[in-house]
């Protein structure tokens, strides 16, 4: 599995994270949403933090202990939704 470009893998090499910037918190919040509705349909949901207009992630399949496929598409899918 490839990690996706400005993806890092986690300290315990159980996750990859990425932390994005907005330009305050509407607009953050707004990314935020878009990923909430894709995550549910592909029913595989992000950990994430949201502080005023930035946003951290951490994608992980719980199933799997580790990062699968399935986290690397969402990563994907999330670089695409913030314009990446």
């Amino acid at each position: 599995m490839d990690i996706p470009d400005g993806w890092a893998a986690s300290a315990d090499g159980k996750a990859i994270d990425k932390s994005f910037a907005f330009a305050d918190f509407s607009e953050a919040f707004g990314f935020l949403t878009r990923v909430a509705m894709h995550a549910e349909k592909i029913d595989h949901h992000p950990e994430f933090t949201s502080v005023w207009n930035k946003v951290d992630f951490r994608l992980t399949s719980h199933d799997a202990s580790g990062v699968t496929d399935r986290d690397a598409a969402l990563a994907r899918a999330i670089d695409k939704l913030a314009g990446q």
